[in-house]
Order: structure tokens, then C-alpha cells, then sequence
């Protein structure tokens, strides 16, 4: 698969963020468009197929991505790493 590289990642999440909160106070059609489209951009580019998970994968690959919990990417539920229990 071929690998966006980190700039370009962290320009399309910043984008895609900045989208979102100008649909949820305007809720223009073209803006939601230009979401849809950075989405789908998201996707192929972290090889995901909705624009949530490709968020996530996203952030991952970002340089000092101090990652704590990746139980959203593994399926598993919080307090299952090390000191749980």
C-alpha cells in the first residue's frame, strides 16, 4: 500500500477538522462536499474505508504521536493494557 507521508496526513486531518466545524454552523452543501472529498482522500491514503477510522490511522502515523489507548483500532476495550486490573 502506498503511504502518504506525515505532511500531508496532518494536512488533510487539519482540513477535514476545520471543515467540520464550519458545516455544523453554516451546513452548506459545498462544504460538506469538500468533506466528503477529503475523506475519501483520508481513505485511500491510510487504507481505511470510513472517514472515522481513517482519522484515527491518520494521527497514528504523525510524528510524536504518543498513542495511549488504540483499543478504537484493535477492537478492545479500555483498562486492557498493563496496570489493568
Amino acid at each position: 500500500m502506498l503511504m502518504a507521508h506525515p505532511a500531508v496526513l496532518r494536512e488533510l486531518v487539519a482540513e477535514y477538522e476545520a471543515l467540520e466545524l464550519l458545516h455544523a454552523r453554516q451546513g452548506k452543501a459545498e462544504v460538506r462536499r469538500r468533506m466528503d472529498d477529503i475523506a475519501y482522500t483520508l481513505c485511500v491514503s491510510t487504507g481505511t474505508r470510513d472517514v472515522d477510522t481513517a482519522l484515527i490511522a491518520a494521527r497514528h502515523r504523525l510524528p510524536g504521536a504518543g498513542v495511549q489507548d488504540d483499543s478504537l483500532l484493535t477492537g478492545t476495550g479500555a483498562g486492557t493494557g498493563a496496570g489493568a486490573g
